[in-house]
């Protein structure tokens, strides 16, 4: 059976994106309920997310890219995706002991899902044979899988972002359409005059917040 790989944090203004990979000998392992990560509570995302990590018979592996990856200039999204994708199926490898040839399945994070899937094995440090499909975390249960990890593994790196910046409100959940978010990244940059640490400092959002502070501040002279 092909690993299982998706990502989550691709679009937030904060913190970092991850991606997991998941692998099983046989389907039938992975517990009930295992379904894209958005049609779950949190709850039950960390219920499912536990029991994965828990059966001895299910490999797990996750990548970071971190948020001085995605503000470097001479990389994007779409490349930083690709890399994640392969760092989790190198890392679940790793984890599960597998022999080469592998072969995965992602869901794609490109427009092109065969030109993702194409850049997924020339990245991966492996022998394998990737596929990829848009909303295979919904279609495919082993991607479902990966879906859930990569998800709960997100929402605790947001937690801990939040917990860092007591004094300015909650992160929220870090997309710019979050207007928890939007609100945090003001009240951070009124009260210290720049981006906090967690802010992916090249997304228009943080962009927009820190330029409209430094005209406010113009506009008091």
């Amino acid at each position: 059976m092909p690993i299982g790989v998706d990502e989550a944090g691709k679009g937030p203004a904060l913190g970092s994106m991850f991606a997991a990979a998941v692998h099983v000998e046989r389907e039938t392992v992975l517990p009930d309920g295992i379904t894209d990560s958005k049609q779950l509570t949190p709850a039950r995302r960390d219920e499912l997310a536990t029991t994965l990590r828990e059966d001895d018979r299910i490999g797990v592996g996750v990548a970071e890219i971190t948020i001085a990856q995605i503000d470097d200039p001479e990389t994007d999204m779409n490349s930083l995706s690709v890399l994640a994708h392969a760092e989790a199926i190198e890392a679940v490898a790793c984890d599960a002991g597998l022999e080469t040839p592998i072969t995965g399945h992602c869901d794609a994070c490109d427009t092109d899902a065969d030109r993702f899937a194409r850049r997924v094995a020339d990245q991966c440090g492996l022998e394998c044979t990737i596929t990829a499909e848009h909303g295979a975390d919904d279609d495919s249960p082993i991607v479902g899988a990966a879906s859930i990890i990569a998800k709960v593994e997100r929402d605790a790196h947001v937690e801990s972002v939040s917990a860092a910046f007591p004094d300015c409100g909650p992160v929220g959940s870090g997309y710019p359409s979050d207007p928890n978010t939007r609100a945090f990244l003001e009240s951070y940059v009124d009260a210290h005059g720049k981006l906090p640490s967690c802010a992916r400092e090249s997304w228009s959002t943080c962009e927009d917040v820190l330029a409209a502070a430094e005209q406010t501040g113009l506009g008091q002279f």
